[in-house]
């Protein structure tokens, strides 16, 4: 068993510190907000009061964090990871940031010996929480090799898809597609009720064919019952999607599908609905057809 640092313990990064500890790994957490810190501290973690002060004490750190900027002063920041440095600290990304980002901090923290994965996750709130999270991990095999077991604890399924910065472009990927389904599902609940049939029969009728999906499979149930807290926060979602664009920008890329799907979460955080959950993008869709989901056809 190693000795594990998490850094960032939010809805997905609190749930993958109680899975590693569960499978037996000693944890070291840091956070911003301390109650959670004391709370995994009464579950059996060690609290630590910077980042500096996790690694140092650690073979693992991973930090999960809201976004590029976030990360950078984790790690290269006053009592940053990178102050904490020691032979054979591996450093284990878990946040969902630019991919050159994860490349420039790979490449400083090389430099102090500390080798770095970018290995952002896909399974929202239930992946983390039971512990079936898919993993894409961009960063030198040895480290990657290393780093199985903890990865072991966390998901379900891992690659290695390249060199530093891969991971993350593996996750803008999955946020194409995931933001797609998300509006799509919107799309085809709203078409169902507007039309006057029963959209959760509707969803049973497809789920099994060629819409198969993990969104089908999960979110409309929660849909159904009025229940459209994260999840994984729609906010989180809009800043993936600028990552994604900022990223086809950057290699010349045309989306014009995820363009629109941002113009839609854009639209939903303009309604006031930014710390909902990523499905909840639907409400924009009742809003032009001035309908809401969870009333009961007529």
């Amino acid at each position: 068993m190693a000795k594990v640092g998490y850094i960032g313990l939010g809805i997905m990064g609190a749930s993958i510190a109680r899975n590693l500890m569960k499978a037996g790994h000693e944890l070291v957490v840091h956070n911003r907000s301390r109650a959670i810190v004391d709370q995994l501290a009464s579950e059996g973690a060690t609290p630590a009061s910077s980042p500096k002060e996790v690694a140092g004490q650690v073979e693992f750190v991973f930090t999960n964090l809201p976004d590029s900027p976030d990360v950078e002063q984790v790690v290269l920041g006053e009592n940053g990871i990178i102050e904490g440095a020691h032979a054979g600290l591996i450093y284990i990304d878990n946040s969902t940031i630019k991919p050159e980002t994860a490349r420039a901090l790979a490449k400083k923290l090389a430099e102090v010996g500390v080798a770095a994965l970018d290995a952002p996750v896909s399974g929202g709130d239930v992946g983390a929480r039971d512990g079936t999270l898919t993993i894409m991990v961009g960063g030198p095999e040895d480290a990657f090799n290393k780093a199985v077991p903890l990865f072991e604890a966390m998901g379900k399924a891992w690659v290695l898809v390249g060199d530093s910065g891969a991971g993350q472009i593996a996750k803008v990927c999955n946020q194409i597609i995931v933001g797609a389904q998300m509006v799509a599902l919107a799309e085809a609940l709203i078409t169902a009720q507007k039309s006057g049939v029963d959209p959760s029969r509707v969803v049973e009728a497809i789920k099994g064919g060629a819409a198969q999906m993990w969104t089908l499979d999960v979110k409309p149930p929660r849909l159904f019952a009025g229940n459209r807290q994260p999840g994984f926060k729609a906010y989180m979602q809009h800043k993936d999607l600028g990552i994604v664009l900022d990223t086809a920008k950057a290699y010349g890329i045309p989306l014009p599908v995820t363009a629109v799907v941002m113009q839609l979460y854009t639209a939903m955080l303009e309604q006031g609905n930014r710390d909902l959950d990523n499905s909840a993008v639907i409400s924009v869709y009742e809003s032009l057809t001035n309908i809401k989901l969870i009333e009961p056809l007529k």
